[in-house]
C-alpha cells in the first residue's frame, strides 16, 4: 500500500497513507505496525491513517529504515478484535449534553442512547491523553459538532461525541466534545504492567445502565 515518509523529527518517521478514517487502511496501520520486529525500533504509534516511528539511530539510518519498512508484508487478520464492555450512565448531570445531541438530530433522548449503545466501535487510535480511544463507526443520526467553548475540566470518564467520533475521558481534563454520560471504567491503569486494557484494533461496545447500579456514583 502505498504511503508518504516523512522525518518530523530527530529520530522519528512518519508513514502517511492519507489523511481520512477508513476501517481497511486503519487494519493496515496496525497490521504493518505489529509486524515491524526490528531491534532498533523503540516506540510504534499508529493512527487513524498513519505510522509514527521512534528509532535508534544509533542501531539503524533512516534510509537502511526505509528499505526495512517496504519489504514488510502486513498481512490483515479478518477475525474480530477483542470486544470490551463499557456501563454508561447517560443523561443527568453525567451526560449534560445528551438533551442537545437530541434537539440537534431531531430525536429523542432514548433514541440516542439506543443508536449509541447497539454499535460495536473500532478503536482507530489511541491518543490526546494516556488511554483516550477514538471510537469510529458511529451513527450519523446521533453526530453532533464539538462545543464552540470547550469545557475547563471534564470530569473523569465521561462520554462524548465529536463529529461521527465517540470517545471516553480516561481523566479529568478541558475538551469540547458533546457529554452524553459516564463510566467508572478505567481506561489508564498505571499502577499495573499493562497500564492500557483497551489498545488501537480492539472494540468497544457501551452498555447503559441505571444511576442505581452504578456503585461508582
Amino acid at each position: 500500500m502505498h504511503y508518504k515518509v516523512f522525518n518530523p523529527a530527530e529520530n522519528y518517521i512518519l508513514l502517511d497513507f492519507g489523511n481520512k478514517i477508513d476501517e481497511k487502511l486503519n487494519k493496515y496501520v496496525i497490521a504493518l505496525a505489529e509486524c515491524i520486529k526490528h531491534k532498533a525500533i523503540i516506540e510504534i504509534i499508529p493512527a487513524y491513517s498513519n505510522l509514527l516511528i521512534e528509532y535508534d539511530s544509533n542501531e539503524i539510518g533512516v534510509k537502511a529504515l526505509k528499505t526495512y519498512l517496504k519489504r514488510l508484508r502486513p498481512v490483515i487478520s479478518e477475525t474480530q478484535g477483542k470486544i470490551i464492555e463499557i456501563p454508561v450512565v447517560y443523561g443527568g448531570e453525567y451526560g449534560p449534553d445528551l438533551s442537545f445531541v437530541a434537539r440537534r438530530n431531531g430525536i429523542s433522548e432514548e433514541e440516542v442512547i439506543s443508536l449509541h449503545s447497539s454499535i460495536i466501535y473500532r478503536v482507530y487510535m489511541l491518543g490526546f491523553l494516556p488511554g483516550f480511544c477514538y471510537l469510529g463507526g458511529m451513527d450519523s443520526r446521533i453526530s453532533c459538532e464539538r462545543l464552540e467553548m470547550p469545557r475547563l475540566k471534564i470530569p473523569k470518564g465521561s462520554v462524548g461525541i465529536a463529529g461521527m467520533q465517540t470517545g471516553i475521558y480516561p481523566e479529568a481534563s478541558p475538551g469540547g466534545w458533546r457529554l452524553i454520560g459516564r463510566t467508572a471504567f478505567e481506561l489508564f491503569r498505571p499502577q499495573e504492567i499493562e497500564p492500557f486494557p483497551i489498545h488501537a484494533g480492539d472494540n468497544v461496545k457501551f452498555t447503559p445502565i441505571s444511576r442505581e447500579d452504578a456503585k461508582w456514583i
